[in-house]
């Protein structure tokens, strides 16, 4: 074969795949018109809300005084460090509370979401006001949650712990839900033939299938409130938060970094601790077949 008979024949593929080239321009084609209208939406964007030249120099200058004054460290040994180190304890005690309060409460809840669980009249009825459910507690913000709570229960962790709860509930549960759907449905078919309920049919089946799912969640939704939680101290819901708003009132950004790398410093070991409970309990150890002597 001579190397002009090794190129392919481009029109008498699209002639004999005239479809999959239909299919394919149609793509590039609808590609092209979203890429276009992500262009148009940031044109208008900054033409109707653009920030003035003046103003983001100024906001460049602030930045990079912020940042020199967070790595110079004045008068460090003298810091209440007693005080830092309490409230980022009591920021932690309310990540916990709240995220396992929420994680058994959105457990329990995620059953009554769960579309192959609820089937057929009322079940799918109670399926889908529990799904609305979970859409109005996640689609309010944790913030909002804690200026809520600081109103009806006074300031302090009380207040931060029932905010996460009432956010983590919707979301968790709403994922929970999302993977008890997702499990192979064989092991309960299997079950139901040797005559096991539906009781045991979800414990068995769905929940042993969809457990990695949700301890990788709950770990992660730890992770994540660790990080979250601080806000809630900006609106009186105790922890951290607290600290930030005074040394950012009062231009202490060196202690804000401070705080800020012990954060980031709890969230690393965090980290650390979840991937070893995930290879423990979802990759587990691998159990030799058995031998006949």
């Amino acid at each position: 074969m001579s190397h002009w008979q090794g190129i392919p024949d481009v029109a008498l593929s699209r002639q004999l795949n005239g479809k999959l080239f239909q299919a394919q321009g149609r793509y590039l084609r609808r590609l092209g018109l979203i890429v276009l209208a992500v262009l148009l939406y940031y044109a208008w964007f900054f033409m109707q809300f653009g920030i003035p030249v003046e103003q983001a120099l100024t906001g460049v200058q602030q930045i990079g005084r912020y940042i020199a004054r967070m790595f110079v460290w004045h008068d460090f040994w003298n810091w209440p460090f007693a005080y830092y180190f309490t409230q980022i304890g009591i920021t932690l005690a309310i990540v916990f509370a709240g995220t396992l309060t929420a994680t058994l409460f959105a457990l329990l809840l995620s059953f009554l979401a769960a579309r192959n669980i609820m089937k057929g009249g009322i079940a799918a009825g109670i399926a889908f006001c529990m799904r609305r459910l979970f859409d109005v507690l996640r689609g309010i913000d944790m913030a909002i949650w804690g200026l809520i709570f600081v109103r009806a229960v006074g300031l302090g962790p009380l207040a931060g712990v029932l905010a996460i709860v009432m956010q983590d509930t919707g979301l968790l549960g709403r994922l929970y839900a999302e993977s008890h759907e997702a499990v192979d449905r064989a092991p309960a078919r299997g079950l139901t033939a040797v005559g096991a309920g539906g009781l045991q049919k979800h414990r068995f089946s769905t929940f042993t299938q969809s457990f990695p799912t949700f301890l990788a969640l709950s770990l992660y939704q730890i992770e994540s409130n660790t990080r979250s939680a601080a806000v809630l101290g900006f609106v009186g819901a105790g922890g951290i938060g607290l600290i930030y708003a005074e040394n950012m009132r009062l231009w202490n950004w060196d202690v804000v970094m401070f705080i800020t790398v012990i954060l980031v410093a709890i969230v690393m070991i965090m980290d650390s601790a979840s991937a070893w409970l995930r290879r423990r309990y979802i990759t587990g150890k691998s159990i030799p077949l058995f031998k006949p002597q």
